[in-house]
């Protein structure tokens, strides 16, 4: 296989894989407590979000937490509607640093996530996590394959992640009457992501599929989790909530 479409497959394959690792851990289990993991397998993903995006959890969930809080009104800090498509879609990492490092968000939103030893001697230092994946790759598959593959993991990981906010609050179907909205094609791509006006809807639920036709490939593996043992589904059927319209 010729070095460059390695690379590509690669990466891809590795953004997929983080997307997995993000909704299922950073998402349904510690933002909405929508389900809970055993310590270890908690762990692992605590580990696997480390290597494959430096992400800290819990400025994550505080972020996200506030994008539910203010979804699409003022104070939501990536919301299309606000910011412009472009400005989300192409500058979400900013967007997203921006309210990672307010003080005031982690204290209103991450107050049940503390920092811990292990925080501060691992996971708080994203730079040393993303220095052992790519060193990883770089070993099993050569420094320039491994480099190549690095970036297109994250620039696919990246662009995947913010197409969730900007596709998701500005194009697709709305079945029920808020701002956030469903894209099949997009769920198959983010690990079920895509269906987010569902997620708006029932936020609770670790399943984001809610009607025949509905596909939510992340729902797969926390299935799968849950029947050997390793997680433990917060509600069987989803619990759907009032949210706020505003105009597009």
């Amino acid at each position: 296989m010729p070095p460059v479409l390695l690379a590509l497959l690669v990466g891809f394959a590795l953004a997929q894989f983080a997307t997995l690792v993000t909704t299922v851990y950073l998402h349904r289990t510690l933002a909405h407590r929508a389900m809970t993991l055993t310590p270890g397998t908690a762990l692992t993903f605590r580990l696997l979000t480390w290597i494959t995006t430096g992400i800290r959890p819990r400025q994550w969930v505080a972020v996200h937490r506030r994008h539910h809080a203010f979804t699409d009104v003022e104070g939501d800090p990536h919301s299309p509607l606000l910011e412009g498509f472009l400005a989300v879609q192409l500058g979400n990492p900013v967007l997203y640093r921006r309210a990672a490092h307010d003080p005031l968000t982690l204290a209103r939103y991450a107050r049940d996530l503390p920092g811990d030893r292990l925080d501060r001697v691992l996971f708080d230092h994203a730079f040393m996590g993303l220095g052992l994946g790519i060193g990883a790759l770089c070993l099993l598959l050569g420094w320039q394959v491994g480099l190549l593959a690095a970036g297109v993991h994250a620039a696919s990981y990246l662009l995947l992640s913010a197409a969730i906010n900007a596709i998701g609050h500005r194009f697709g179907r709305q079945p029920r009457a808020i701002t956030s909205r469903n894209n099949q094609w997009l769920a198959w791509i983010t690990v079920g992501e895509g269906l987010h006006n569902n997620h708006h809807t029932a936020p609770t639920s670790a399943r984001f599929a809610l009607s025949r036709g509905e596909v939510d490939p992340g729902w797969w593996m926390v299935r799968l989790l849950e029947r050997s043992g390793r997680a433990k589904i917060r509600h069987s059927d989803p619990r759907t909530k009032p949210a706020r319209r505003v105009a597009a």
